[in-house]
């Protein structure tokens, strides 16, 4: 046992011994204990992709919907659009709606 120690305390007396000591504990502070951890900075991309991706998907729905405003301009086109998605008609127009039914055989 005093064999143990004497070897440890002579390891520990060399310089490069306590700088890999020191190199260790740093590393292991920076990727799990500091509050700018690796881990963190790891989770923080992943929202950052997510929310990149978010952001493209709502500039197409954006990029859509402006065509869609541009196209309803027209006041005609306005009356077809109606016409079409919400099934309004004019007061003397009698709409009929059909629908068909597939059989699945």
């Amino acid at each position: 046992m005093k064999n143990f120690v004497k070897n440890l305390k002579s390891l520990l007396n060399k310089s490069y011994l306590k700088y890999l000591i020191i190199l260790t504990a740093f590393i292991i502070w920076m990727t799990f204990l500091d509050t700018n951890s690796l881990l963190i900075h790891a989770e923080l991309n992943r929202e950052i992709k997510k929310l990149s991706v978010k952001i493209n998907a709502l500039t197409e729905e954006i990029n859509k919907d402006q065509s869609l405003i541009e196209k309803l301009d027209n006041i005609d086109s306005l009356e077809h659009y109606g016409r079409e998605n919400y099934n309004l008609k004019r007061d003397e127009e009698d709409i009929y709606i059909i629908e068909y039914q597939l059989d699945n055989q």
